[in-house]
């Protein structure tokens, strides 16, 4: 189960995107957030990523 959030960021002339989701611990099996500010055509990479 993941949770996908997205917002679109300006700073200056760069369009960045920050993405936040959420981890399940393979230890614990806590859930925990992963953000990461980058550019909006990596988002689909990093959520497709474990």
């Amino acid at each position: 189960m993941a949770k996908k959030a997205v917002a679109s960021l300006q700073t200056g002339s760069k369009r960045l995107t920050k993405a936040i989701k959420m981890v399940k611990s393979p230890k614990s099996g806590a859930y925990t957030f992963v953000e990461s500010i980058m550019d909006p055509k990596q988002v689909k990479e990093f959520f497709s990523k474990k």
